[in-house]
Protein backbone atom coordinates (compact mmCIF):
# COMPACT_ATOMS: atom_id res chain seq x y z
CA UNK A 1 0.00 0.00 0.00
CA UNK A 2 0.82 3.86 0.08
CA UNK A 3 1.79 4.14 3.65
CA UNK A 4 3.83 1.01 3.18
CA UNK A 5 5.77 2.56 0.47
CA UNK A 6 6.21 5.61 2.87
CA UNK A 7 7.43 3.78 5.63
CA UNK A 8 10.26 2.37 3.42
CA UNK A 9 11.34 5.42 1.90
CA UNK A 10 11.23 6.81 5.10
CA UNK A 11 13.38 4.12 6.43
CA UNK A 12 15.99 4.33 3.69
CA UNK A 13 16.14 7.86 4.40
CA UNK A 14 16.95 7.44 8.15
CA UNK A 15 19.59 4.91 7.37
CA UNK A 16 21.08 7.02 4.58
CA UNK A 17 21.30 10.08 6.88
CA UNK A 18 22.46 8.01 9.43
CA UNK A 19 24.81 6.27 7.68
CA UNK A 20 26.35 9.41 5.77
CA UNK A 21 26.42 10.98 9.59
CA UNK A 22 28.90 8.60 10.97
CA UNK A 23 31.26 8.47 7.73
CA UNK A 24 31.36 12.35 7.95
CA UNK A 25 32.15 12.35 11.56
CA UNK A 26 34.72 9.67 11.38
CA UNK A 27 36.46 12.25 8.34
CA UNK A 28 36.04 14.83 10.34
CA UNK A 29 38.08 13.23 13.01
CA UNK A 30 40.55 11.77 10.38
CA UNK A 31 40.95 15.23 9.12
CA UNK A 32 41.60 17.11 12.51
CA UNK A 33 43.92 14.20 13.48
CA UNK A 34 46.14 15.33 9.71
CA UNK A 35 46.11 18.59 10.17
CA UNK A 36 47.18 18.44 14.18
CA UNK A 37 49.88 16.04 12.88
CA UNK A 38 50.91 18.85 10.33
CA UNK A 39 51.03 21.31 13.11
CA UNK A 40 53.30 18.99 15.81
CA UNK A 41 55.92 18.94 12.30
CA UNK A 42 55.39 22.74 11.46
CA UNK A 43 56.46 23.34 15.07
CA UNK A 44 59.59 21.25 15.20
CA UNK A 45 60.52 23.28 12.39
CA UNK A 46 59.50 26.60 14.26
CA UNK A 47 61.71 25.39 17.53
CA UNK A 48 64.82 24.15 15.90
CA UNK A 49 65.38 27.24 14.02
CA UNK A 50 64.29 29.19 17.00
CA UNK A 51 65.50 27.48 20.04
CA UNK A 52 66.87 24.03 19.84
CA UNK A 53 70.46 23.10 20.11
CA UNK A 54 71.74 20.79 17.26
CA UNK A 55 72.45 18.04 20.11
CA UNK A 56 68.54 18.07 20.91
CA UNK A 57 67.02 18.31 17.48
CA UNK A 58 67.44 14.44 16.39
CA UNK A 59 65.71 13.36 20.06
CA UNK A 60 62.93 15.54 19.16
CA UNK A 61 63.03 14.50 15.69
CA UNK A 62 62.50 10.87 16.83
CA UNK A 63 59.47 11.79 19.11
CA UNK A 64 57.98 13.45 16.19
CA UNK A 65 58.12 10.64 13.60
CA UNK A 66 57.36 8.05 15.97
CA UNK A 67 54.29 10.32 16.47
CA UNK A 68 53.26 10.30 13.05
CA UNK A 69 54.09 6.72 12.55
CA UNK A 70 52.26 5.50 15.59
CA UNK A 71 48.81 8.14 14.75
CA UNK A 72 48.99 6.72 11.13
CA UNK A 73 48.81 2.73 12.06
CA UNK A 74 46.37 3.39 14.35
CA UNK A 75 43.60 4.94 11.32
CA UNK A 76 45.05 3.21 8.44
CA UNK A 77 42.08 0.48 8.68
CA UNK A 78 39.58 3.10 8.77
CA UNK A 79 41.32 5.12 6.19
CA UNK A 80 41.56 2.05 3.41
CA UNK A 81 37.63 1.13 4.54
CA UNK A 82 36.51 4.97 3.67
CA UNK A 83 38.14 5.37 0.57
CA UNK A 84 37.36 1.89 -0.89
CA UNK A 85 33.64 2.79 0.10
CA UNK A 86 33.68 6.07 -1.97
CA UNK A 87 35.42 4.89 -4.83
CA UNK A 88 32.66 2.24 -5.03
CA UNK A 89 29.85 4.70 -4.28
CA UNK A 90 30.26 7.42 -6.37
CA UNK A 91 29.81 5.52 -9.90
CA UNK A 92 26.81 3.44 -8.68
CA UNK A 93 25.23 6.50 -7.87
CA UNK A 94 26.02 8.15 -10.91
CA UNK A 95 24.90 4.83 -12.87
CA UNK A 96 21.38 5.28 -10.37
CA UNK A 97 20.93 8.82 -11.40
CA UNK A 98 21.32 7.84 -14.96
CA UNK A 99 19.28 5.12 -14.80
CA UNK A 100 16.27 7.15 -13.26
CA UNK A 101 16.86 9.80 -15.80
CA UNK A 102 15.99 6.94 -18.32
CA UNK A 103 13.50 5.02 -16.73
CA UNK A 104 11.50 7.40 -14.50
CA UNK A 105 12.04 10.33 -15.33
CA UNK A 106 12.83 11.09 -12.25
CA UNK A 107 16.36 12.16 -12.68
CA UNK A 108 16.24 15.64 -10.59
CA UNK A 109 15.31 13.55 -7.26
CA UNK A 110 18.28 10.78 -8.05
CA UNK A 111 20.43 13.63 -8.07
CA UNK A 112 19.47 15.17 -4.79
CA UNK A 113 20.04 11.51 -3.26
CA UNK A 114 23.55 11.88 -4.60
CA UNK A 115 24.24 14.49 -2.69
CA UNK A 116 25.27 12.59 0.45
CA UNK A 117 27.80 10.45 -1.43
CA UNK A 118 29.08 13.54 -2.96
CA UNK A 119 29.70 15.50 0.46
CA UNK A 120 31.57 12.04 1.52
CA UNK A 121 33.99 12.39 -1.02
CA UNK A 122 35.09 15.87 -0.57
CA UNK A 123 35.52 14.93 3.43
CA UNK A 124 37.36 11.72 2.54
CA UNK A 125 39.61 14.03 -0.68
CA UNK A 126 40.08 16.30 2.27
CA UNK A 127 41.62 13.42 4.59
CA UNK A 128 43.91 12.47 2.16
CA UNK A 129 45.08 15.74 0.70
CA UNK A 130 46.41 16.28 4.64
CA UNK A 131 47.65 13.04 4.88
CA UNK A 132 49.66 13.92 2.06
CA UNK A 133 50.71 16.48 3.31
CA UNK A 134 51.67 15.08 6.22
CA UNK A 135 54.79 13.06 4.05
CA UNK A 136 55.59 16.24 1.69
CA UNK A 137 56.06 18.06 5.17
CA UNK A 138 58.75 15.83 6.48
CA UNK A 139 60.10 15.22 3.11
CA UNK A 140 61.22 18.81 3.44
CA UNK A 141 62.51 18.58 7.36
CA UNK A 142 66.26 18.11 6.03
CA UNK A 143 66.33 20.97 3.73
CA UNK A 144 65.57 22.92 6.59
CA UNK A 145 67.69 21.93 8.91
CA UNK A 146 70.70 22.09 6.31
CA UNK A 147 69.75 25.55 6.04
CA UNK A 148 70.19 26.42 9.43
CA UNK A 149 73.56 27.73 11.28
CA UNK A 150 74.32 26.13 14.24
CA UNK A 151 77.74 27.65 14.75
CA UNK A 152 80.87 27.16 14.11
CA UNK A 153 82.34 23.50 13.73
CA UNK A 154 78.66 22.27 13.75
CA UNK A 155 79.02 21.46 9.79
CA UNK A 156 79.70 17.79 10.33
CA UNK A 157 76.92 17.32 12.69
CA UNK A 158 74.06 18.95 10.85
CA UNK A 159 75.30 16.74 7.87
CA UNK A 160 74.94 14.04 9.85
CA UNK A 161 71.59 15.37 11.44
CA UNK A 162 70.79 15.81 7.68
CA UNK A 163 71.40 12.19 6.50
CA UNK A 164 69.85 10.78 9.77
CA UNK A 165 66.03 12.98 9.16
CA UNK A 166 66.41 11.99 5.21
CA UNK A 167 67.15 7.98 5.89
CA UNK A 168 64.37 7.97 8.61
CA UNK A 169 61.92 8.64 5.69
CA UNK A 170 59.31 10.01 7.94
CA UNK A 171 55.56 10.05 6.99
CA UNK A 172 52.08 8.96 6.89
CA UNK A 173 52.00 5.50 5.74
CA UNK A 174 49.07 3.09 5.43
CA UNK A 175 49.61 -0.38 5.29
CA UNK A 176 53.80 0.16 4.65
CA UNK A 177 53.31 2.58 1.68
CA UNK A 178 54.14 6.30 2.22
CA UNK A 179 51.09 8.72 1.40
CA UNK A 180 52.48 11.63 -0.80
CA UNK A 181 50.79 14.18 -3.68
CA UNK A 182 52.24 12.16 -6.17
CA UNK A 183 50.39 8.94 -4.78
CA UNK A 184 47.11 10.69 -4.40
CA UNK A 185 47.39 11.85 -7.90
CA UNK A 186 48.24 8.38 -9.56
CA UNK A 187 45.19 6.62 -7.23
CA UNK A 188 42.94 9.51 -8.27
CA UNK A 189 43.54 9.18 -12.17
CA UNK A 190 43.90 5.07 -12.11
CA UNK A 191 40.41 5.52 -10.12
CA UNK A 192 38.60 7.97 -12.47
CA UNK A 193 39.45 6.00 -15.23
CA UNK A 194 38.27 2.92 -14.36
CA UNK A 195 35.23 4.33 -12.56
CA UNK A 196 34.23 6.34 -16.13
CA UNK A 197 34.90 2.77 -17.98
CA UNK A 198 32.19 0.78 -15.36
CA UNK A 199 29.95 3.03 -15.72
CA UNK A 200 30.54 3.72 -19.94
CA UNK A 201 30.49 -0.59 -19.69
CA UNK A 202 26.95 -0.34 -17.20
CA UNK A 203 25.27 2.13 -19.03
CA UNK A 204 25.76 0.68 -22.75
CA UNK A 205 24.84 -3.02 -21.21
CA UNK A 206 21.59 -1.28 -20.24
CA UNK A 207 21.18 0.34 -23.11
Amino acid sequence: SIWQDVRCDNGYGVAQSLCCGIILSLSFAMACLCRSLNAMIDSFCCDSVDRLPISDIAHVWNLTQALVRRCSEAIEHCFLVLIAAVSVSLPLTFVGIVWSEQAEGEGYQAAVAGLPPFFIACGILDVVVSAAKVSEKCARVPALINAIGFGPGTERARQHLVDYITSSAAGFYVYGMRVTTAVVCRVAYVWTVVGIGVCTRILAVEA
